[in-house]
């Protein structure tokens, strides 16, 4: 029988392999989180017992989102034993991991605070020195999430009555069930919405991305109420805010062709280059003004891209269905997510 080494001169880096992608991630990240020092030093304590870092926190969340881990106790897991895991965190063999509800505690903080945004940011300006980003032509969409919320928890305003266990059957046939009327008991921001007409109805939240069409980045994302904000509603929320005044465009699906839409864009000094809804009242409200242009069909073509960011938050970022309740923390997540998407990006584009 082997007896083991009494010492060990190896450190958790030695175990990583030096063309490892998550080594150019790391150096982003690091770039990313070096940017945010000042706002770090406010999340520290100055009493009490010492807490996460919160650099650890955000290493270990983008490992998470990265991964497609579906929980702080599988996350907290694979760091334990997972040398290349340990090594992306910043913690060395002799170090302790943390419990998993700790982790889950210390990570609400930074869910409350402005930190998340500020991520984002640095994550766009980093795409902006290297010159990544398209000032200039965007695409807007949106789609729905489903909410950590079951369709048994959704009952009457009024209703004073404990809802039924999950062994119980319930039966909502025959039974006018709306948002005005209804709401969930386990997370009241999530509203009743279906994706299309002969869908079935779920508790949601609605999810807004604009990219810049260069590279399909994120440069915009807002989480809503499924039902009380529009796509249209929120993408004109998301396009006041886009930086300088230069003239822009936008493309977008058929569902943005009204003139409410239109008029607003031009108001922002944007082109709207919508797809033509010709089965709508009054006709479509884009013109051949607008779609004899070259632009026009280069939009109509990239704005197609938008979907690749949905399909990898959902089908790798964790956001199929959500794991948080709340508006605030589904926003924070969704802003998260789709951050790790867009360092993802940078560092295949090269």
């Amino acid at each position: 029988m082997s007896q083991p080494s009494l010492f060990v001169c190896r450190t958790v880096q030695d175990f990583v392999p030096k063309d490892h992608p998550l080594r150019d991630l790391r150096e982003l990240i690091d770039q990313v989180l070096g940017s945010l020092n000042d706002l770090f030093d406010t999340l520290y304590s100055s009493h009490g017992k010492p807490s996460i870092p919160p650099e650890r926190l955000l290493r270990a969340s983008f490992l998470q989102v990265l991964y497609t881990l579906r929980s702080e106790r599988q996350l907290c897991e694979h760091i334990n034993y997972n040398m290349l895991y340990r090594w992306f965190v910043g913690l060395e063999l002799e170090d302790a991991m943390w419990d998993h509800s700790t982790f889950s505690k210390n990570r609400d903080r930074l869910l409350q605070q402005e930190v998340i945004t500020e991520f984002f940011d640095q994550v766009l300006q980093i795409a902006r020195e290297r010159e990544l980003l398209s000032e200039e032509h965007f695409g807007v969409d949106g789609t729905l999430i489903d909410a950590w919320a079951s369709h048994k928890s959704f009952r009457p305003k009024d209703d004073d009555e404990p809802p039924q266990s999950s062994s119980q059957e319930s039966n909502f046939h025959n039974e006018a069930r709306s948002n005005h009327t209804h709401q969930s008991t386990t997370d009241s921001d999530a509203e009743l919405m279906r994706k299309s007409k002969g869908k079935e109805a779920r508790l949601s939240y609605g999810v807004h991305h604009i990219i810049e069409n260069r590279n399909c980045l994120v440069v915009g994302v807002k989480t809503t109420r499924a039902a009380s904000v529009t796509e249209r509603e929120a993408a004109e929320d998301l396009l006041a805010e886009l930086p300088g005044g230069q003239s822009k465009t936008v493309g977008a699906d058929k569902g943005y062709d009204t003139a409410d839409f239109v008029d607003t864009c031009r108001h922002f000094t944007i082109t709207p280059h919508v797809a033509q809804n010709h089965a709508r009242p009054g006709g479509s409200s884009i013109d051949k003004r607008t779609t004899r242009h070259v632009g026009y069909q280069m939009s109509m073509q990239r704005r197609k891209m938008i979907e690749t960011t949905f399909g990898w938050v959902k089908q790798y970022g964790g956001l199929r269905r959500m794991m948080h309740r709340g508006l605030e923390r589904v926003n924070a997540t969704v802003i998260f997510s789709v951050s790790v998407f867009n360092l993802l990006r940078i560092r295949n584009i090269g």
